[in-house]
């Protein structure tokens, strides 16, 4: 019976490991947002011959390349021969069409919605996915349809309503540029999410990261001198901006995916989901302490709805596994299937 104990001890010790790194990762990803805003506040305050250098771009496109720093260390095994010839002229599709939009479109749109509004409303405005995405899984993937999930995600979305709507007057919601930009991202992440769903089968997730992060992010390179001009990334080597984005790209991007990458690995499944739940109201807590902002009196009343939402999201997940056969281990899953499951779950991960 001893022996038995002992040999169980390690494996519960990794598990209570990976649930703390997932809160560590899902507060990570939380604060990033507020993150970015601070550092561009920051270049406005500190400008460079009467320019901000560490504007929302220059971040993107740096803290993107930090973020192969990680992804290299983490997949290098996956790039093997064997594994690039068992490659598809459709994998390659698939992994490029990826790339553009959950490299490239998708932090874009987000960061254009931090430049044109507050990080509370782009938070807000998030909610509408839970509800879509597991719609389009439902619809598109053919997976099977969450009715819990998809009712905690509805009273989620009810709950941001409420606190919109009862932002003070000076402070009142309005669908403005960076609203707009925080829906069409909610939009890109979506088809984001839903390619990699597709997207994993069959290809090695060492290959799906890094090629997905190194093409996304010359997409959008490519894309931001088209729309703003060859000028656009010239203080991107600026010495200020390396200076401060180390603080982006070691919290957010390095600190973020590692947390993240070994959570998925040693948590169990319902662990990640209990802490991913509370993302949204964790981002609009950050926002409040970091950038000072006012959720206004619906912030409350607009919590606890949330709140409410969680419970009924973990008590569907609690019926499910239950329904389950039994003897299927939940810490039975691949580390792929893990971040496939979650992948929709946190919404924007940095870069």
């Amino acid at each position: 019976m001893s022996t038995t104990a002992t040999q169980s001890l390690p494996d519960q010790s990794k598990i209570l490991l990976g649930a703390s790194l997932a809160w560590v990762a899902v507060l990570i990803y939380a604060s990033s947002n507020s993150i970015v805003s601070l550092l561009a506040d920051i270049g406005a305050n500190n400008r460079v011959m009467g320019r901000n250098v560490i504007t929302y771009c220059n971040l993107l496109f740096v803290g993107s390349l930090m973020s192969m720093v990680p992804m290299l260390l983490m997949f290098w095994r996956d790039w093997t021969f064997e594994n690039l010839r068992a490659l598809t002229t459709k994998h390659w599709l698939i992994l490029t069409l990826s790339a553009l939009l959950s490299s490239a479109l998708t932090p874009g749109l987000f960061f254009y919605a931090l430049e044109h509004t507050t990080v509370t409303n782009v938070v807000l405005m998030g909610r509408i996915e839970p509800p879509l995405f597991l719609l389009a899984t439902f619809l598109l993937l053919g997976e099977e349809f969450e009715p819990w999930s998809f009712v905690a995600g509805l009273v989620a979305l009810c709950g941001a309503v409420v606190m919109i709507a009862l932002k003070a007057d000076d402070s009142s919601f309005v669908l403005g540029k960076g609203e707009i930009g925080a829906l069409l991202a909610t939009l890109s992440y979506i088809a984001s999410t839903l390619v990699a769903r597709t997207g994993l089968r069959g290809i090695p997730l060492g290959i799906f990261s890094i090629y997905r992060t190194a093409v996304g992010t010359v997409f959008y390179f490519f894309l931001a001198i088209y729309l703003f001009g060859p000028r656009h990334f010239e203080d991107v080597f600026h010495p200020v901006v390396w200076q401060w984005v180390w603080i982006y790209a070691l919290i957010v991007v390095i600190g973020g995916q590692f947390a993240w990458a070994l959570g998925l690995k040693y948590a169990r499944s319902g662990d990640v989901s209990l802490a991913t739940s509370f993302s949204p109201l964790a981002a609009i807590v950050i926002a409040m302490i970091m950038l000072g902002e006012d959720p206004g009196p619906g912030l409350i009343p607009g919590g606890a709805i949330i709140l409410l939402a969680v419970g009924i999201g973990q008590y569907g997940r609690v019926r499910r596994n239950r329904a389950q056969a039994r003897g299927r281990a939940d810490t039975g899953q691949t580390a792929r299937d893990n971040a496939m499951q979650h992948e929709g779950e946190v919404n924007f991960k940095g870069a």
